[in-house]
C-alpha cells in the first residue's frame, strides 16, 4: 500500500490541529467535539486570471467571487493544467494526468488533427462510421470523491465533469460520487443543454443528466447548477445535519458557446455569462450562511485553465491549450470563516494535485491507497500562509503530450525549448534559453526523466456506437425518451450541413505548444 507524504501520526496530529482552531469558533451541538467541515469546491471554466475583481483593480464584474477572497486566502501561485480534463483528472486523483493519459482529453481521440499527433487516423465502427475511440478517467484510479465517501461524506457533483462521458464506469457514480447533476462532456448550449458535436460526428447531442438519468429541464446552465446546488445545501441541512459533504462543483462557465442572457441583456455575451457566475457564487455561499454552515464549511474557488484571450489573462502571457502562465495560472480562493485567516494571500508554489492530500487530511480521512500521487498536503499552509510551501516543482507536460514538455522547478519554467524565470518575468518576455544552457538542458533531462513514467496507451479498442448518439451516456442512449429525441432533432436542424475543406466545428490542435482560438472558444 502507498501511504502519501505525511505519516498517520502526522494527520492525526494535523487533523487535532484543525479541530483545535475550528473549535475556538464552533462546537458540535451538546457534545463539545468539533466536527469535519463540510467541503465545497467550485471550478469555474475558461474564467481568465484578471476576470475576477480582485485580481484586476478597479470595477468588478464579480461582487460575490471577490467577497469570498475577501473572507479568506488567496493562492497567488496556483497552478492547474493547460486545458479542462487534464486539470479535473489532477484534482480528482492528485496525480499528473500524463500517469494515466487524462493529458489527453476524451474528445481528443475523435478529432484528426490530435490523432495525427500520435500517428493514428479516426475508426470506423461495425455500423461503417468513423467515430471515436472510448477514453476516460481509468477506474483503477482513487479519486477524491471515493476517499471522502470512506470519511464518511456525502459526495456530490454539480455540472460538468469532463472525465468520460459514454461508458457506466466512467461516469461519476462510479468513481465516488453519491449524487449527479449536470453533463458529462466539455460542453454545452447554455440554453438547450446539448454538446454542439461529437467529434467525428458534427451535430449536437443531448447531455443534461441528473443521477445519470436524462433530465427535462429549462433555464440557463448556470442558474441551474447553481439553484441544484442550493437545493443539495439545503436537504443535508434539513435531512442529515450531522453527516459533513463534498460539493464539488464545476460550472460550465464561462466556456463557449456562450449565449445571450435576458438579464443582462446590455452586456457582451461574455461579461453576461461572468456575471452569471458570480451570481452562482453568491446564491451557493448565501446557502451556506442561511443554513447555519458557513462556519462549518471549505470554501475553494478556483478555475480550469486560462481564458482564450491574453487580454483575458494579463499580466500573464499565453492562453487555454499552452503552458505560458496565462494559460495555467488562474485565481485560486480559501475560505473557512474562523479558521482561514480573512483577507490573506500566499504566494507558495501549489498545484492543483495538492488538493487531493489537502482536503483528504482536511477530512480526517486516510492516504493509504496503491497509486503514487504527485500532491503534497498544504493543510498546514493554507492554515499558516508564511508557511513556505513543500513544493518546488511542477510537471505540466512530458513527451507523447498534445503539447511540448513544460516544468517549472524554482523560478525557472522550460517550455518546449523555451526558458523562463517567472518570478523575474511574470509575463514570459524574455526567453533565457541561448544564455542558461546549463539550466536548459538540467530541466530538459529532468521533464524527460519524469516522462518516461508514462505507462503505455491504454486499450484504444472499444469504440463509440452509434458514432451520432441521442445523449451522453451509454445506458441512457439506449432508452431514448422521445422528448431527448424531439428536442436534438430540432437543435441538428438549425446546425451546419457542410463545412468547407479543412473546416471543423472544433479548433484544431495546437502547433509547437501555440494556439489561436477564433469566436468564444468552442
Amino acid at each position: 500500500m502507498f501511504t502519501q507524504r505525511i505519516t498517520a501520526i502526522n494527520v492525526a496530529l494535523l487533523f487535532l490541529t484543525i479541530c483545535i482552531s475550528c473549535s475556538e469558533v464552533r462546537e458540535k451541538e451538546n457534545s463539545g467535539e468539533s466536527r469535519q467541515p463540510n467541503i465545497v469546491f467550485i471550478l469555474a471554466d475558461d474564467l481568465g486570471y484578471n476576470e475576477v475583481g480582485f485580481n484586476r483593480g478597479g470595477s468588478s464584474l464579480t461582487p460575490n467571487i471577490d467577497a469570498l477572497r475577501n473572507s479568506g486566502l488567496s493562492l497567488t501561485q496556483f497552478y492547474v493544467h493547460a486545458v479542462c480534463g487534464p486539470s479535473r483528472a489532477a484534482f480528482l486523483t492528485g496525480r499528473y494526468p500524463f500517469r494515466n493519459w487524462t493529458d489527453w482529453r476524451t474528445e481528443d481521440f475523435g478529432k484528426p488533427s490530435y490523432l495525427e499527433m500520435l500517428g493514428m487516423k479516426l475508426s470506423v465502427n461495425d455500423e461503417g462510421d468513423e467515430t471515436r475511440r472510448i477514453h476516460a478517467l481509468a477506474t483503477e484510479e482513487r479519486t477524491i470523491a471515493e476517499a471522502l465517501s470512506e470519511a464518511g461524506y456525502f459526495t456530490s457533483i454539480i455540472g460538468k465533469w469532463g472525465c468520460g462521458e459514454w461508458l457506466d464506469e466512467h461516469l461519476p457514480m462510479a468513481q465516488g460520487f453519491q449524487h449527479q447533476y449536470g453533463h458529462y462532456a466539455w460542453g454545452i448550449d447554455y440554453n438547450n443543454y446539448s454538446i454542439p458535436h461529437n467529434a467525428p460526428a458534427r451535430f449536437a447531442v443531448y447531455d443534461w443528466h441528473r443521477n445519470q438519468q436524462p433530465l427535462y429541464e429549462n433555464g440557463y446552465s448556470t442558474d441551474l447548477i447553481a439553484n441544484e446546488s442550493v437545493r443539495i445545501i439545503s436537504e443535508r441541512a434539513v435531512k442529515d445535519p450531522d453527516q459533513p459533504f463534498f460539493l464539488y462543483i464545476p460550472f460550465n462557465a464561462v466556456h463557449g458557446p456562450l449565449e445571450d442572457i435576458p438579464r443582462y441583456k446590455n452586456e457582451t455575451k461574455r461579461i453576461a455569462a461572468i456575471k452569471c457566475l458570480d451570481d452562482g457564487v453568491g446564491q451557493i455561499t448565501g446557502a451556506l450562511r442561511q443554513y447555519g454552515l458557513a462556519d462549518e464549511t471549505i470554501v475553494i474557488f478556483t478555475n480550469d485553465n486560462g481564458a482564450i484571450r491574453d487580454s483575458m489573462n494579463f499580466p500573464y502571457r499565453g492562453t487555454k491549450n499552452t503552458n505560458y502562465e496565462g494559460g495555467v495560472r488562474v485565481p485560486c480562493i480559501v475560505s473557512w470563516p474562523g479558521v482561514v485567516q480573512p483577507g490573506s494571500s500566499c504566494d507558495g508554489m501549489i498545484h492543483i494535485t495538492d488538493f487531493y492530500p489537502t482536503l483528504i487530511s482536511m477530512a480526517g480521512g486516510s492516504h493509504d491507497q496503491e497509486l503514487s500521487i504527485d500532491g503534497y498536503d498544504m493543510s498546514q499552509l493554507l492554515l499558516k500562509p508564511e508557511t513556505p510551501s513543500p513544493r518546488n516543482e511542477i510537471i505540466f507536460e512530458v513527451g507523447g503530450s498534445v503539447r511540448p514538455p513544460a516544468i517549472r522547478q524554482g523560478p525557472f519554467k522550460l517550455i518546449g525549448g523555451e526558458l523562463y524565470n517567472v518570478v523575474d518575468d511574470p509575463g514570459e518576455m524574455a526567453n533565457l534559453a541561448d544564455i542558461n544552457q546549463d539550466i536548459l538542458q538540467e530541466l530538459s533531462e529532468r521533464v524527460a526523466t519524469v516522462g518516461a513514467q508514462r505507462p503505455p496507451m491504454p486499450n484504444m479498442d472499444l469504440l463509440m456506437t452509434p458514432a451520432l448518439p441521442w445523449i451522453y451516456g451509454e445506458e441512457e442512449n439506449m432508452n431514448v425518451p422521445q422528448w431527448v429525441k424531439d428536442r436534438v432533432t430540432a437543435i441538428r436542424e438549425l446546425q451546419p450541413k457542410e463545412w468547407p475543406d479543412g473546416k471543423t466545428p472544433w479548433p484544431q490542435a495546437p502547433k509547437d505548444g501555440k494556439i489561436t482560438y477564433t469566436g468564444d472558444g468552442r
